[in-house]
């Protein structure tokens, strides 16, 4: 059974009734980082009994076979994981008479949108047309034109959004097609279509990039032995899904602690085969947190392809003279007791048009960060052996005395990765 036949089957039924003014709104169907094919899913039982729910609809008339056709939008927009940054991934596709006639989807800031590239491979067939796209089309001229001037020029009947878009620049998409007299709809497979954009949402709504927090330990909660050494705690599996998790991510983020201990390279060493991309791997932007500009100009991250970004509270000149002729782009932030204000931080990662930030740091950046409430997800990969009571801990979180003070996370996610255990976890 089709996600389309299975939303038909709701609605027949008493408690599930479908009205022009309801829809059925799915949970979160994809895992954390790799959206199925939503339609094989719909045929378990369980699955359509636990996850749809009936909502009002916030905009427009869903039809039950719109689910199909933005369940494989979504697979589209999903094939720019690793290379739309700073821009949102994107799927769209032309369907007329039951028929795909046209796909796309984004793949580099600066190149056409979802829209516009299915709106070419349909040709003029797409006129009459209905259009799905896991993001409400934009209204606005950056390096591209407005996404609705080509869906009104190629006289589409119907244009389908995931979600609205949250972006203020890029809104009204919907009000310049309603006003064309193209109906619209949104609200499809929402919770999918955010989740595949989590950063570009958090974002635009708060101001603030998406901060994804991991960690390794052993089975007892140690992440490195009391001398510092800590090469390897997990297995290559898990070191290569890492990989992709910094291969998604606007920034990787470390703190001046664990690049004087370790010298880390903080880039992306995925071919582009492996990322299944055209094209060169794009290098996220590597973010050193360093209070007092202790940053050697001889890091390893400073010979590397790709932008080193350090943060400091330090406004001696020679320092950061070393620093940028050793290629570092150096900020100069604000402290609070003596540290860099993390959420100045963040504010300014933002304002840089940063999305995902994902951080690799030691005990006492990482706790920090979870204390300051700026945390959105942990990722801990657990090995399967002991490490002893002398090793060092996993997070630096003082004050926590009683049971009253533990901080809550929610189990988003559990997987075998190899021989290890990949917990997503998500702060209450």
């Amino acid at each position: 059974m089709s996600l389309a036949e299975s939303a038909g089957a709701l609605g027949k039924t008493k408690k599930h009734g479908l009205s022009p003014h309801m829809s059925l709104r799915p949970g979160v169907l994809s895992e954390r980082y790799c959206l199925p094919f939503v339609s094989s899913v719909a045929s378990n039982s369980w699955f359509r009994q636990k996850q749809f729910e009936v909502s009002v609809n916030p905009h427009g008339v869903i039809e039950a076979t719109d689910f199909d056709h933005m369940a494989r939008a979504l697979q589209l927009a999903r094939r720019g994981l690793y290379t739309t940054d700073p821009n949102p991934r994107v799927g769209a596709v032309v369907v007329k008479d039951g028929r795909v006639i046209g796909e796309g989807f984004h793949v580099r800031a600066g190149e056409p949108h979802a829209e516009v590239l299915a709106l070419r491979q349909a040709g003029e067939a797409a006129r009459g047309a209905t259009v799905y796209v896991t993001l409400e089309p934009c209204n606005h001229h950056g390096r591209t034109p407005p996404c609705v001037d080509a869906l009104i020029a190629a006289g589409v009947a119907r244009v389908v959004a995931a979600m609205r878009d949250p972006n203020p620049l890029a809104a009204d998409g919907f009000a310049r097609l309603d006003a064309a007299g193209i109906a619209t709809a949104s609200g499809v497979l929402e919770n999918e279509a955010r989740a595949l954009n989590p950063g570009f949402v958090k974002r635009m709504r708060d101001g603030l990039p998406w901060l994804r927090v991991k960690l390794a330990m052993s089975l007892d909660g140690r992440t490195a032995m009391a001398n510092g050494e800590s090469q390897w705690i997990t297995g290559e599996a898990a070191r290569g899904d890492v990989q992709r998790l910094r291969a998604r991510s606007s920034a990787v983020m470390t703190g001046i602690g664990t690049l004087l201990a370790d010298d880390p390279s903080l880039n992306v060493r995925l071919a582009a085969e492996t990322l299944d991309i055209e094209g060169v791997v794009r290098q996220p932007l590597r973010v050193v947190l360093d209070t007092r500009l202790q940053t050697p100009p001889t890091a390893r991250l400073l010979t590397l392809p790709g932008t080193t970004l350090v943060m400091t509270a330090e406004r001696d000149g020679a320092c950061r003279a070393r620093l940028e002729t050793a290629g570092a782009e150096v900020c100069v932030m604000p402290e609070v007791e003596g540290r860099l204000d993390l959420h100045a931080v963040m504010c300014e990662l933002a304002r840089r048009g940063l999305n995902e930030i994902h951080v690799e740091a030691g005990p006492l950046l990482s706790g920090a960060l979870l204390a300051a409430g700026l945390v959105d997800e942990l990722v801990i990969y657990m090995a399967p052996h002991l490490m002893g009571s002398e090793a060092r801990g996993l997070l630096h979180l003082p004050g926590l005395e009683r049971m009253t003070d533990r901080v809550p996370l929610k189990i988003a996610d559990l997987r075998a990765v190899g021989d290890d255990w990949r917990i997503t976890a998500v702060p209450m």
